[in-house]
């Protein structure tokens, strides 16, 4: 890993010397009138065809790409406007994948969930339409969010393989098929999800080993990064380190930065994408709440290892709400980066001394 690696997503323009390469998880809220226009294209009678809901699921990923640019940030996302659910969205897509109906989860919360009824195969691309309309509609970098093997066998049904390690690792060579795909469409930026990872002892190893087939030949100047939501990271740590990826994206902010301690020894040695908005309350950080949320990070690596975004996929906030975090945590970003370029922001002794200081 090199920091050219994140240095490639830095703007022209940009002001300071230190660069926090800031960033969103994936998914953004959806404006009201496309699920209204998913209802009428479900419903038959009112003459909402296939082009017409393409068009409106077109109209959102741009509107929101630009409300990302607005924001200020330095790699957008298109909030995942054309998907659905992270596991059911890529299952549709997945030849060996079928869908029994929704599965009752908590509460009153139903889950799509799909079982795996034959051999997984590779047809047709997932995401490239996907990534070459964002990157059109966009002068900035873009980064695409995909569900990893682990969560893609862990979150379903299997029927046809002997375990999900098994499974797992027939996925990954799927999504390691993708990203070539993406790589070849002009990506340099893909983020793998793996949100179960934190919770489940000892499955470190399997998306280890499966990490290693999904980069195999991936050329070294694509961004790798991993994002585990929250969970008991002592489970993970420090054998994640050891996971052939640039950037681990990691959900802090939500448990007040409690497990932060866990990665400071032994040291740690990737990029670290830090959470630094709460994705689960409805109210807005102000810009000095997010500055010291970022500061947190430096507690553990230095400048030139930090990425800042949201602890996770913002989907179900207030669409306002959704946009004034990701505002207020670009200018929270970029007065760090002034106070660094000033020496007015301590990193912690012991880390690696910033190259541009």
């Amino acid at each position: 890993m090199t920091n050219e690696n994140k240095n490639q997503f830095r703007q022209p323009d940009h002001e300071h010397d230190h660069f926090l390469l800031t960033t969103v998880v994936g998914s953004y809220p959806k404006p009201k009138w496309l699920n209204r226009a998913k209802e009428l294209y479900k419903d038959e009678d009112h003459g909402f065809d296939e082009d017409d809901y393409q068009e409106a699921k077109d109209d959102a990923a741009r509107l929101i790409t630009n409300e990302h640019e607005r924001a200020g940030l330095d790699v957008v996302v298109d909030g995942e406007m054309r998907r659905n659910e992270m596991v059911e969205f890529f299952a549709h897509r997945i030849e060996g994948y079928e869908f029994n109906g929704p599965v009752k989860v908590w509460g009153h919360n139903y889950f799509d969930k799909p079982s795996v009824v034959s051999e997984v195969e590779y047809e047709d691309s997932w995401l490239v339409d996907e990534y070459e309309f964002t990157a059109a509609a966009s002068d900035r970098p873009v980064k695409v969010p995909i569900t990893g093997p682990y969560t893609l066998a862990n979150w379903s049904f299997n029927e046809a393989y002997e375990d999900d390690d098994e499974l797992t690792l027939e996925l990954a060579d799927l999504v390691n098929e993708e990203i070539e795909k993406l790589v070849d469409a002009g990506a340099r930026y893909i983020q793998i999800d793996e949100p179960a990872l934190a919770t489940t002892p000892d499955d470190h190893a399997i998306v280890g080993e499966a990490l290693e087939h999904i980069v195999a030949d991936i050329p070294e100047e694509v961004r790798i990064g991993l994002h585990v939501c929250y969970g008991d990271y002592s489970r993970i740590y420090p054998e994640i380190l050891e996971f052939p990826v640039d950037e681990f994206d990691l959900e802090l902010a939500n448990g007040d930065y409690e497990q932060l301690d866990v990665f400071k020894d032994p040291e740690f040695s990737k990029d670290l994408a830090l959470g630094v908005c709460d994705a689960h309350v409805a109210e807005v950080e102000s810009v000095e709440q997010i500055e010291e949320n970022i500061k947190k990070g430096l507690e553990v690596v230095p400048p030139e290892q930090l990425v800042v975004s949201p602890d996770c996929g913002v989907k179900l906030l207030p669409r306002e709400v959704a946009y004034g975090k990701m505002a207020n945590m670009v200018e929270a970003a970029r007065n760090v980066e002034a106070g660094l370029d000033a020496g007015e922001i301590d990193v912690e002794p012991g880390a690696p001394t910033p190259a541009d200081d």
